[in-house]
């Protein structure tokens, strides 16, 4: 029937319309000590696994500089808990945010899973945060889906979760993206993915 034609067109130009909206930050958000913009490189910012809060690279270093002069234990900049020191204290403090449905913990369990082999485990727990909504998980699955690493290849599943971190604001999704749709010889749509990753600041982009 014509009206299902007209609403699946119609479907389809508003789910563009979310996907290709500027999002305000990228998928890390904002320090919140100094409540300045996170870098989009995860190298740049240190994941606390007693909050799961991601904290800037000057606020951690302010913190360290802080208990060196003061001879203070080394503690965590927003929580002020004890840092863990040894992997078995870290696994620990992931374990009791995840028990408190924290996404967050459970998206990083899943990539320590993940390097030391446990595939499965490493897909459960990253399905888990991205059902909670998860950026950073959602992309690690479409690289998942992609490669056909834990699961079965799946070019379906791994756009869908490509797209929705995204539209998250993680912009190597969004760079993935580009490349995808330039190869399909959708160069309107591989351009508008471009633009919006390189605001997000990811230089490639620019190329």
């Amino acid at each position: 029937p014509k009206h299902k034609k007209e609403c699946k067109k119609r479907a389809a130009e508003l789910y563009d319309e979310i996907l290709f909206k500027q999002p305000e930050s990228n998928h890390l958000g904002d320090c919140p000590i100094c409540c300045l913009p996170l870098p989009i490189g995860l190298e740049k910012s240190v994941l606390m696994s007693c909050c799961s809060k991601y904290i800037c690279g000057g606020c951690d270093y302010a913190n360290m500089k802080r208990e060196l002069e003061g001879k203070l234990r080394h503690s965590c900049p927003f929580c002020r808990k004890a840092a863990p020191e040894t992997d078995e204290e870290v696994i620990e403090q992931l374990t009791k945010r995840i028990e408190a449905n924290d996404p967050v913990a459970m998206c990083q369990m899943g990539g320590k899973m993940y390097k030391k082999g446990d595939f499965k485990a490493a897909f459960e727990y990253l399905t888990r945060a991205a059902v909670l909504g998860n950026v950073q998980a959602h992309f690690q699955l479409s690289c998942l889906y992609r490669e056909g690493k834990c699961v079965d290849k799946d070019e379906k599943r791994a756009l869908h979760h490509a797209e929705q971190a995204a539209i998250g604001g993680h912009p190597l999704a969004r760079h993935n993206l580009a490349i995808l749709e330039w190869k399909n010889g959708h160069y309107v749509r591989a351009a508008k993915h471009s633009i919006i990753a390189a605001k997000l600041g990811h230089d490639k982009s620019l190329d």
